[in-house]
């Protein structure tokens, strides 16, 4: 993973986050016209999601005890034990059917990673959206018109894939955390990070501005998978977007916790507006 510690202006201008692409409240210390923007992107600073450091004191107080190697057993154990994960009757739950109890923060991530417009993926883009204020995009067709059936489906998939389940968003918020501490554990002084996607057509994107030399501004989704790879990327596209993506807007990545998501060196990166360089393979 190639990280920087700062960010290079081009000649583009600074475009604002659109006003349908944003809602005016969030639960974090930066508002989302301001955390969506290409401003942010090129400075960007800490995201701090209300609540969780003070809430889950006992929790970073473990991380910061234990040797690097144990720091992800540590992470598991406590949201196992925390949000009994193995007892949903520990919980209050009393229904036959168990299934939706199982629907916990690796199981999220997982079901993103085979299909992004899936169940787990609105529950995704929804946890966005109401920590961060960035409204969904795309879930399967276009999102622009919230009185549109395509809009009213992606509330039903999220509102499904929350049902039964013990603060499954509470459990996104500790994931986002504890990935932005092991982040500055592991890149101390870094900022940005760059990251590739591949894709077919640039139609089905929102470019907000065109530039030189294959520089774009664009809107992206409020959740999208990148690698770090650009060879890995080409596997997925005809085009390669290539982003210097600030590492505050890393939600989880395939190196932070075993096992959880596998292959393609995939990351997770939060959305708004970024200044991408565009080019074939």
């Amino acid at each position: 993973m190639q990280v920087s510690r700062g960010h290079q202006p081009g000649a583009i201008r600074q475009p604002s986050l659109p006003r349908e692409a944003r809602l005016p409240i969030n639960r974090c210390n930066l508002p989302a016209v301001v955390l969506g923007s290409l401003s942010f992107q090129r400075h960007p600073a800490d995201l701090v999601l209300d609540g969780v450091a003070e809430l889950h004191r006992d929790l970073f107080r473990r991380l910061d005890a234990a040797l690097p190697a144990q720091r992800p057993d540590v992470f598991r154990d406590y949201m196992t034990v925390h949000f009994q994960l193995e007892w949903p009757e520990q919980m209050g739950f009393t229904g036959q059917r168990k299934g939706r109890t199982k629907a916990n923060y690796i199981k999220t991530i997982r079901g993103w990673s085979f299909d992004s417009d899936s169940r787990e993926g609105a529950v995704l883009k929804g946890w966005v959206e109401s920590r961060f204020g960035l409204t969904p995009r795309w879930h399967g067709q276009p999102l622009c018109d919230p009185s549109a059936e395509a809009y009213r489906r992606y509330l039903e998939m999220r509102a499904q894939g929350l049902y039964g389940t013990n603060a499954l968003e509470a459990q996104l918020d500790l994931v986002y955390t504890y990935c932005q501490i092991e982040l500055a554990r592991r890149h101390p002084g870094a900022r940005h990070v760059a990251l590739y996607r591949g894709i077919n057509r640039i139609g089905d994107h929102e470019v907000l501005e065109e530039g030189s030399d294959g520089r774009h501004v664009m809107l992206l989704n409020n959740l999208n998978s990148f690698t770090c790879s650009r060879d890995r990327a080409g596997e997925f596209g005809d085009y390669i977007l290539a982003v210097d993506v600030p590492l505050t807007k890393i939600f989880f990545h395939c190196g932070l916790l075993p096992g959880v998501l596998q292959g393609e060196d995939e990351f997770l990166v939060i959305g708004g507006v970024v200044d991408v360089g565009l080019s074939t393979i």
